[in-house]
């Protein structure tokens, strides 16, 4: 239950002591709101959507509760998220078999601890260094996507640049405290629902052209 003050925002423990970040994870619910009909059909791109409104209602409990509780249901969708889509990824994008895409998906625990201290060395980034090196991991499927499925690689590459924007403006919520007192961090919850809306698109679209005529 301890407190936990950590954004420019917040300047008492109150429950609305972050209006506008509280309220901007209903981004979050949107992007969910708006994919869930698009996605019929596919029952992987379903539960994205799940795990996309659970976002938006951790990082609400966190900008409110302000808890240490409350920080784990804002991190732990995340990284279900994250997870999730590498699954399908590695399925879906690679054409891999179960097991092989379930162990590509754990991979990414020793590959965020190998990259994430490394980002940490990139002055201003701060605790948006741990986010990083999803960014880089988007873009090297991109990359190496590129030849196979062209499309799929430009949509995940559009996703990498948003969340790349989404971190600076993250990064940026403490340095320009004093400048501008309700902070960036409200943009993160915006770009980031945009952007993993927009890679359940991207899945969409890649299960449609791969569908059988």
């Amino acid at each position: 239950m301890r407190q936990i003050d950590a954004y420019c925002e917040r300047t008492d423990p109150a429950f609305w002591a972050e209006p506008v970040n509280a309220l901007t994870n209903a981004a979050f619910l949107l992007a969910a709101a708006v994919m869930w009909p698009r996605v019929r059909g596919l029952p992987l791109a379903r539960a994205l959507c799940v795990v996309l409104g659970l976002i938006g209602i951790g990082s609400f409990l966190f900008h409110s509760i302000a808890t240490t509780w409350a920080a784990m249901a804002d991190v732990l969708p995340i990284l279900g998220f994250i997870l999730l889509y590498l699954y399908v990824a590695h399925r879906e994008f690679w054409g891999l078999g179960r097991w092989s895409a379930l162990g590509l998906t754990a991979a990414f625990f020793p590959y965020a601890a190998a990259t994430a201290p490394l980002f940490g060395l990139v002055p201003g980034l701060g605790s948006s260094a741990g986010y990083a090196p999803v960014a880089l991991l988007i873009g090297l499927h991109a990359l190496f996507l590129r030849r196979r499925a062209p499309a799929t690689a430009r949509g995940l590459a559009l996703g990498a640049g948003l969340l790349a924007v989404s971190i600076t403006f993250r990064s940026l919520d403490d340095p320009i405290c004093a400048a501008l007192p309700l902070g960036t961090h409200f943009m993160w919850h915006i770009l980031n629902a945009v952007m993993l809306g927009w890679m359940i698109e991207v899945y969409r679209r890649h299960a449609r052209r791969s569908a059988p005529l």
